[in-house]
């Protein structure tokens, strides 16, 4: 069953990866007109917040590998809509992804806190009856 568990998680994550990627990369007319450039900003941190939360729960062994790809990954994707003519690479947005792998990563560290959280009774402590 954990098995089962962890395959969705990477199946979500690199699908989720992949949604992200597109988003970032389709021109503008396709999407949603900017109200304000906070938004922008906030949609990368929420988009990176979940990508990390996924990314250190399907990869728990690996966080320093999950955490230099994703920052690559969002340093690719502004490098990549530098190129395309329609869209504008800004490190502003990149610090904002920064910004979100923090937030994710002490989202997925929290579940593990809380698994790990029961302690096995000793012969010190008085088992309950």
């Amino acid at each position: 069953m954990l098995r089962q568990q962890q395959r969705v998680l990477v199946w979500g994550f690199w699908a989720l990866a992949l949604c992200v990627a597109v988003l970032s990369l389709m021109p503008t007319n396709y999407l949603p007109a900017q109200v304000f450039s906070l938004w922008d900003k906030a949609q990368h941190a929420l988009a990176f917040t979940a990508l990390a939360s996924l990314g250190l729960l399907a990869y728990p062994r690996q966080p320093w590998r999950v955490a230099i790809a994703l920052l690559a990954f969002g340093g690719a994707i502004e490098l990549a809509q530098a190129a395309t003519g329609w869209r504008y690479g800004e490190w502003s947005d990149w610090l904002a992804d920064a910004v979100g792998l923090a937030a994710g990563s002490a989202l997925a560290a929290h579940p593990r806190r809380l698994i790990a959280l029961p302690a096995q009774p000793t012969a010190q402590t008085p088992t309950p009856r």
